[in-house]
């Protein structure tokens, strides 16, 4: 069987790979995507996590063209407010808002489905661009001038680069003898929608306790009354009896949780449940493969990084082969490797150690908390760091 040529080749389908794949074809490259799952249907009936996008990942947005596209489905995001309760049931000690009022929004919020909908409708529009529904990855040989790709149906493919977004158990990663460090939690994450009374002002709220954050993202408005995006941290066992909870003392529980701040919630989605680790590759790159997003990196859903830092990948990738004829030449993936290694393992470091010291029942790590909450916000260089670290690493042109 003869081997289709192409520029890049992308395995998975998933709001990463999918924003890599409009991002690549910008730069001109052909680009084939492969993923083993049916194409999606309609929104609103998928993915029940929503991301939130700072403002790096906008720009790139704009600069690829996908962003008229998104803007619709978009929340806005003024700022983001710290909560940290204490007590039984909880009530809040101190509290501290995070925002530019100056620049504009912090970010902007969006439903997995619906995004994931919006750029793969974007991509159907691009010529440069294919997407194989219902055929995964199955092998690869590594060349030093090209990377022969064969997928579960047989299709064989000669590409320049090789790009893993296959998420978090990638196969791709897997034949290219990219070995992971893992840390686990024992945590497991709720994700689910609510309504509640209180306007939630387009602020995103993450309120500490101990077991991890319960974290509420604006949405819009369901059926006129404000509604919220939650991501709910606990204990395996604890997430788990929740999850199987009904509806009505289920909403109770989140009540209590999010200490009242917006009132009543009342639960308008089905709940996801999934595990809580800490994961990334010990490199980024082997011969001419690359990984980002999942393939490279887990994070605890915390402050925002999970998706954000995956755009930071696509970004510098982009960048690393802006220009260049050969996407997967050596010089390409040593400037990607540099520019994302280093800040890839700060922000697991760092987030690492806040989920430790959040979840901690102990007294002194709650204390601790507070006192770093107050610290980090009311020192003005220190919150203006935060916020610039947070949105990405110095020179990132995302």
């Amino acid at each position: 069987m003869e081997r289709e040529e192409i520029d890049i080749f992308l395995a998975g389908a998933g709001p990463a790979g999918l924003i890599a794949a409009a991002t690549f074809a910008a730069e001109g490259f052909r680009v084939l995507v492969a993923d083993p799952g049916p194409k999606p249907g309609p929104a609103g009936r998928g993915d029940l996590r929503s991301t939130a996008f700072l403002r790096p990942a906008q720009a790139l947005f704009e600069r690829i063209g996908l962003w008229p596209a998104l803007a619709p489905l978009a929340t806005p995001l003024d700022g983001l407010r710290i909560v940290d309760l204490a007590g039984e049931p909880p009530t809040v000690r101190t509290e501290r808002l995070f925002a530019q009022a100056s620049a504009g929004p912090l970010g902007w919020n969006f439903m997995n489905d619906s995004l994931r909908g919006a750029v793969l409708a974007h991509l159907e529009r691009q010529p440069g661009v294919e997407i194989a529904w219902g055929c995964g990855f199955a092998a690869l040989v590594n060349r030093s001038t090209e990377v022969l790709i064969r997928l579960t149906d047989g299709r064989r493919l000669r590409a320049r680069l090789a790009v893993a977004a296959d998420g978090r158990a990638s196969p791709m990663r897997d034949a290219a003898g990219i070995e992971l460090s893992v840390t686990r939690y024992g945590q497991k994450a709720l994700a689910f929608a609510v309504s509640h009374p209180v306007p939630h002002d387009r602020i995103s709220t993450e309120l500490y306790l101990d077991g991890g954050p319960f974290t509420m993202v604006p949405l819009p408005d369901a059926g006129g009354v404000p509604a919220s995006a939650v991501v709910w941290m606990n204990p395996g066992p604890r997430a788990t009896e929740l999850a199987a909870l009904p509806p009505e003392p289920f909403a109770a529980e989140a009540t209590r949780r999010s200490g009242g701040l917006l009132g009543p919630l009342e639960l308008l989605t089905e709940r996801a449940l999934w595990p809580v680790v800490s994961q990334r590759a010990r490199a980024l790159t082997s011969g001419r493969v690359a990984l980002i997003a999942e393939a490279a990196h887990v994070l605890p859903p915390i402050g925002a990084q999970g998706l954000n830092t995956s755009v930071m990948d696509i970004a510098a990738l982009a960048q690393s082969m802006a220009g260049q004829p050969d996407p997967g030449a050596a010089a390409v993936l040593a400037r990607f490797e540099a520019s994302r290694s280093r800040d890839i393992a700060a922000r697991a470091i760092a987030i690492d150690l806040f989920n430790r010291v959040t979840r901690s029942p102990d007294r002194l790590a709650q204390e601790l908390r507070q006192i770093g909450l107050k610290l980090v916000h009311d020192v003005a260089p220190i919150r203006r760091g935060l916020i610039r670290a947070g949105m990405g690493p110095p020179g990132q042109d995302a």
